[in-house]
């Protein structure tokens, strides 16, 4: 028998006994996983429920079927302001979700999804990704027995839905009102009432009048959900989630559990979702945006820079509050702040200054 042969023979015999040939167990191809992801959003719901769908697929080709994710949405299986806690105990692998609902758990997890008046969404990835965000983040949720994954953002959002016209901030007090996370606490702090929603509840609570203003995602995720039929004015900028994350978070062990090449197809397959995701609502919300104003009638307007101005300042100091209190919120907030920094100074020079030159000139 030459030595091809014996190579041959040999490579043949390891992968049937799972030993290799320099007597290490090797890694099974053949094994396959079924896990379970659990949502916050509707089932299918455009842009966040099709992109946990997305997720679950793209995973699964690219491990050749080894790794296959069942998809639930928000109720099917644990309700949507529950499923941090489940897959935290293992009773689903993984969860696609907003740490904007989380902040309960911990003061730093609104870092990781937005805060008002903090990074859009390409400098919510670049803090993340290359700004020391991710690895603050891994260190928070190990406490959790979670593993965090990026896996998807909105993009800027909308200021809510309203049936009465806001011309200054005294307008917010004593109003209904749908507004999760940090925005909320600055809302709050004008007057309002906060109402905690998820978002299938929207609707019917406006409707019913349990609540009397909304703030959801955007034109793209709000035409779907019929919002302009209970609510008249529809505001902007989104100063509140200017870049959105949507997590997918793993239970750790289950995780830790897997191959070093499944592993690294599910970072890369959270990295694809996250542009994904971005694309699709860069490319329908103006589309949607369209449809409201022009077929639906919904009015377009925008907080005076007065009202902006109040919101900023007094988010500024509910986001330092938040910080205050705890020290792991402390460094969390310091980073982002440093970036937050870092990327407004680039901004003027780059992305602003180019969308400012670009309204000036002529269409093509």
């Amino acid at each position: 028998m030459n030595r091809r042969t014996f190579l041959t023979n040999a490579s043949r015999s390891a992968m049937a006994t799972g030993v290799g040939l320099l007597g290490a167990p090797a890694v099974h191809a053949t094994t396959r996983y079924a896990w379970t992801m659990v949502t916050a959003w509707p089932k299918d719901f455009p842009g966040v429920g099709t992109g946990a769908n997305n997720l679950a697929q793209h995973i699964a080709r690219m491990s050749d079927q080894r790794l296959t994710i069942t998809v639930y949405g928000a109720g099917e299986l644990v309700p949507a302001f529950d499923i941090f806690d489940a897959v935290a105990a293992g009773k689903a692998e993984m969860g696609h979700a907003s740490a904007l609902y989380w902040k309960a758990k911990h003061p730093a997890m609104p870092f990781f999804a937005t805060v008002p008046f903090g990074l859009t969404a390409q400098e919510m990835e670049a803090w993340l990704r290359y700004g020391g965000g991710e690895a603050l983040w891994d260190a928070l949720y190990t406490g959790f027995n979670l593993k965090p994954f990026a896996a998807g953002n909105t993009g800027v959002q909308m200021g809510g839905w309203f049936n009465k016209v806001i011309n200054t901030v005294e307008d917010f007090k004593g109003l209904k009102m749908r507004f999760p996370g940090l925005g909320g606490d600055v809302l709050a702090r004008l007057g309002a009432q906060i109402v905690d929603l998820p978002g299938s509840d929207i609707l019917p609570a406006l409707q019913s009048g349990a609540i009397e203003a909304a703030e959801w995602v955007g034109p793209y995720n709000d035409l779907a959900f019929g919002l302009h039929t209970v609510a008249q004015y529809y505001y902007w900028p989104g100063w509140h989630e200017p870049g959105a994350v949507l997590e997918c978070m793993i239970h750790k062990p289950v995780y830790e559990a897997l191959p070093a090449d499944l592993q690294a197809i599910i970072t890369q397959a959270m990295q694809a979702a996250y542009s994904d995701m971005l694309a699709e609502y860069t490319a329908g919300n103006n589309t949607a945006l369209v449809t409201l104003v022009q077929t639906h009638k919904v009015q377009l307007r925008r907080f005076p820079n007065a009202v902006l101005g109040r919101l900023g300042k007094i988010s500024q100091e509910v986001v330092a509050a938040l910080a205050a209190t705890d020290p792991m919120a402390q460094k969390v907030y310091q980073s982002f702040h440093a970036f937050r920094k870092h990327a407004i100074e680039w901004g003027q020079i780059g992305e602003e200054a180019y969308s400012l030159a670009r309204s000036l000139t002529s269409t093509f």
